[in-house]
């Protein structure tokens, strides 16, 4: 289905001349998740972003779907018990998107430390039974020398041992996209660079739409709807804020975090790693293997500045390094080591206190004595000789035994909020990529009954994402077999492969945009042609940040495909030179903030 800047004009059209059932605001994957199944449930719905698909939080992650045994340090059992049934979920509707990549947990004796040996077995054991692994993905430990044998470049003062337990890398922003085009498939009318200027309401003071504003051309229209949900991420509050009858309080804390890139053979780690920083800071950070690449983070720090547009300072960047050479010392990275990098801004709402997206710590920390009695019931609920009340009623016991105190920024829970202000606006705000199709499912349910209950909510457990109609159960074979789609297409075996995962089951259709690009290869051709015609392209930065990784991940091919890119966007969109200079600018500027070009000036000055 074409899903093009033709089809873009033609719904910003249409949009204007129809009442909907539901209006959302913000195209991350919160957004994406509430219109994929509002669509698909048969509601008029339309989605309405102002940047691209993704843009402001959710292709900045980690880019993994956690099962959540970071929360396991303080013994949230429910969060962890929601979270790895959420992951099942996800990886059962978009099977080409998360993929299992064991995570390795190095264990150090030190000041702070999340884990010994023994609670750190007892945390998997309690992790796996939640999430069902068994077989070749359940847990496991390793004494030092296996630790090192895996990992030789890890720091040995200190090392006891290590874990091994089940976890999923991500690309944050395709699980966006392929939302986003199934809702477009189911009819949702989906628009990316439209802004909301304005919330409106009926003559009874209710939310009927919005005023909002094409930011392309500059024109501005108006978007009726009998439902408008706010999904906008850090930007709730603003959001709520154009709506001047909201009467409900500012909820949003967004703390940034940051990560860099660099060669993997400068840090090369055969599989995901996940450490306490050994600052006694309560943070831990992971490293993580891709595309020839090995990647790591995260920050946790408060952020005040312009929530379009964060960024990696100095301070970041010595923080993470000092970090990742404390643990590698060997590896001895630099400055001059990173080649790409993002900082991204989590919607953490300011109310919830206790568990944390970065592992927690600081004033909340458990005490011994309570971390010790959660551990011991915990082994014995593992070994059934305690029930799971018992368990419960130590962790109730240990948090309420816990300093109160300010809350910092890597404590606040990643728990979701959905309210509705008088006026009729919902918000849906909070959460974590992995929880997104449940808070979506949960909000529909709450749209639904304002809309008299009309329409029968599909089960999304068993709704397939855009690209994700394979077999969740054997995904390896699937994406081999589409591989072979595109090998008998002239392709070699890695770029068929680095097809097949990109775009799952719609590699057919990908295949079916065989026209040379000049100066492009024949994996790049399909993959450009189809992401003009069906991914809603509209910007060479949209393209390689967003819906490919070649900014972040491939930045080696980076600089000889601009032009190419450029050329072909520039034909396809009948681009003036004027335009096709600033899209031009627009690539190099980001492209230089992602080098941390301005930071290496810097020292280099110096």
């Amino acid at each position: 289905m074409v899903f093009s800047y033709k089809t873009r004009n033609e719904e910003i059209q249409n949009v204007q001349d129809e009442e909907l059932d539901l209006l959302v605001i913000g195209g991350g994957i919160t957004g994406a998740g509430v219109a994929v199944q509002a669509a698909a449930s048969g509601m008029k719905t339309a989605l309405v972003e102002m940047q691209d698909f993704a843009e402001g939080t959710s292709s900045r992650s980690t880019k993994l779907v956690h099962g959540g045994i970071r929360y396991l340090k303080t013994f949230d059992v429910e969060v962890v018990n929601d979270t790895v049934k959420e992951r099942a979920n996800v990886q059962h509707i978009a099977p080409h998107i998360p993929k299992p990549d064991p995570m390795l947990l190095p264990i150090y004796d030190e000041a702070g430390a999340t884990f010994n040996m023994f609670s750190a077995k007892v945390a998997m054991d309690l992790y796996d039974r939640l999430a069902g692994v068994t077989g070749k993905f359940a847990n496991y430990t390793l004494n030092k020398s296996e630790v090192l044998e895996r990992e030789p470049q890890l720091e040995k003062e200190g090392l006891q041992g290590g874990g091994v337990y089940l976890d999923f890398r991500n690309n944050d922003s395709r699980l966006v996209i392929e939302n986003i085009k199934k809702a477009h498939e189911d009819g949702a009318r989906v628009l990316n660079k439209v802004k909301v200027v304005k919330i409106t309401h009926d003559q009874q003071g209710m939310v009927n739409g919005a005023d909002v504003q094409d930011v392309i051309s500059g024109t501005n229209f108006h978007i009726n709807a009998k439902v408008v949900i706010n999904t906008s991420g850090p930007w709730t509050d603003e959001v709520r804020d154009l709506d001047k009858k909201d009467d409900l309080s500012d909820q949003m804390r967004p703390t940034k975090g940051v990560h860099l890139v660099v060669d993997k053979e400068k840090l090369n780690v055969p599989q995901p790693t996940y450490f306490d920083t050994g600052e006694n800071d309560g943070r831990m950070i992971f490293v993580v293997p891709r595309e020839d690449k090995t990647y790591f983070g995260t920050t946790d720090t408060d952020y005040h500045g312009d929530l379009k547009h964060p960024k990696v300072t100095q301070e970041d960047v010595d923080y993470l390094l000092r970090i990742v050479n404390r643990r590698y010392p060997d590896a001895k990275i630099s400055l001059d080591d990173i080649e790409a990098s993002w900082a991204g801004l989590r919607p953490l709402i300011t109310t919830n206190g206790g568990s944390d997206y970065n592992g927690g710590g600081g004033s909340e920390k458990l005490s011994d004595e309570s971390f010790n009695k959660v551990v011991n019931t915990t082994k014995e609920y593992l070994e059934d000789s305690a029930k799971r009340d018992d368990v419960e009623k130590a962790i109730q016991e240990a948090g309420s035994a816990q300093d109160s105190g300010e809350v910092d920024p890597s404590q606040i829970s990643r728990g979701s909020s959905l309210e509705e202000a008088s006026d009729g606006l919902v918000t849906l705000s909070g959460g974590k990529i992995t929880d997104y199709r449940l808070m979506a499912e949960g909000a529909l349910k709450k749209i639904n009954k304002k809309l008299d209950n009309q329409f029968d909510l599909i089960d999304s457990k068993e709704y397939p994402v855009s690209g994700g109609d394979i077999d969740p159960d054997n995904v390896d074979e699937e994406i081999e077999k589409l591989a072979k789609q595109a090998q008998d297409k002239g392709l070699n075996e890695k770029d068929a492969l680095y097809l097949a995962n990109l775009y799952g089951s719609n590699l057919p259709t990908v295949l079916t945009y065989d026209e040379p690009i000049k100066g492009l290869s024949q994996r790049d051709s399909f993959s450009l042609n189809y992401a003009l015609n069906e991914e809603l392209v509209l910007t060479p930065v949209d393209y390689f940040l967003r819906r490919t990784n070649f900014i972040l991940f491939i930045r080696d091919e980076l600089d000889a495909l601009e032009q190419p890119v450029l050329d072909k966007m520039a034909e396809f969109y009948q681009w003036s030179d004027e335009e096709k200079a600033n899209y031009q600018k627009e690539l190099a500027e980001v492209v230089a903030e992602s080098d941390l070009k301005e930071l290496k000036e810097d020292e280099y000055r110096e």
